[in-house]
């Protein structure tokens, strides 16, 4: 009897389970299944983030307040000229200063359009940014791994790092002249330092467990700087490159002081000599627009490769 009802026991509940389950799997396709679990995995996925409301500084998207602080900011600007408190020949109303940049955009100004001046200033601007690059993020990391080099390069670096371009642009102009050499070379040494010291400030913040374990498992040393010390400082090295290329804005207007007929530093400098407030102010945002623009670009790269940024 006790084995007829335990045989009994799974063909009764074969016979009481609903046959909908089965069947209901079976009319689902691969596509819908993929449905179902990303909306499921989306459901159960808790809205707050650990941290996020609780010692995460600078939690939240600020891209809303962002966008009205700046409509707010236009709208006091338009409304102190247009009301007269300012004399347009300090501050011109934004409808001036847009109608002059489409007047510049489409007529040109100091005999180059404004096509023209970008092509430029732009070209002086990444031109020298390349080579920056090229030479202070391996020199940097060289310096951080060798003490020799660090003894070498370091009073170099710290001597000529505070010192604004305007005070060795004399020299670069006795040296290399008055043509597009010098004008990038300038550049290029104010954006040099801040890119050598922040790749050497990232090979300081590389877990030393990390090397160790590289070299246990047999990587040489040139192994170690490449794939281990190279990449952990990857972080700080991004940091420095955006920094470098503010550097690099602010130079622009004092490389092209030197016998430029093109850019838009020139542009911005050849327009207050006439007092053209309205072509300065429009100078000054297309560069800021720009600038802006590529630390954009720069933080996009910073979330693609180093997404560990931030996160123990």
């Amino acid at each position: 009897m006790n084995t007829k009802s335990t045989t009994a026991m799974p063909d009764e509940k074969l016979k009481k389970a609903p046959p909908e389950a089965s069947e209901a799997n079976k009319e689902f396709t691969p596509l819908l299944q993929k449905l179902v679990t990303y909306s499921k995995l989306k459901i159960s996925k808790p809205s707050i983030k650990i941290g996020e409301f609780y010692g995460a500084p600078g939690a939240g998207d600020s891209r809303i307040i962002s966008v009205v602080s700046t409509l707010m900011f236009i709208a006091i600007w338009a409304f102190v000229t247009e009301m007269g408190f300012i004399d347009a020949l300090f501050l011109p109303s934004p409808v001036d200063v847009l109608q002059k940049f489409l007047d510049i955009a489409s007529n040109g100004f100091a005999g180059a359009t404004l096509i023209e001046h970008l092509y430029a200033s732009l070209t002086r601007i990444f031109g020298a940014f390349f080579f920056a690059c090229l030479i202070g993020i391996p020199l940097g990391i060289l310096i951080g791994c060798s003490y020799i080099l660090r003894g070498i390069f370091d009073p170099l670096i710290e001597f000529y790092r505070p010192l604004p371009p305007l005070a060795y642009l004399p020299l670069i102009i006795i040296w290399l002249g008055i043509d597009e050499s010098s004008k990038l070379t300038l550049i290029f040494l104010a954006m040099l330092a801040p890119i050598i010291l922040s790749a050497r400030a990232g090979v300081t913040s590389v877990r030393i467990e990390q090397i160790q374990v590289a070299y246990s498992m047999g990587a040489s040393r040139w192994q170690v700087i490449t794939q281990v010390i190279s990449k952990g400082a990857l972080p700080d090295i991004l940091t420095g490159m955006r920094i470098a290329i503010g550097f690099g804005w602010t130079t622009l207007v004092a490389a092209e002081m030197v016998a430029a007929q093109q850019g838009i530093g020139f542009m911005v400098l050849n327009a207050s000599e006439f007092l053209r407030t309205d072509v300065v102010i429009a100078g000054i945002i297309v560069i800021g627009v720009i600038a802006y623009c590529f630390d954009l670009f720069m933080r996009y790269l910073e979330r693609k490769l180093v997404p560990w940024k931030g996160h123990n």
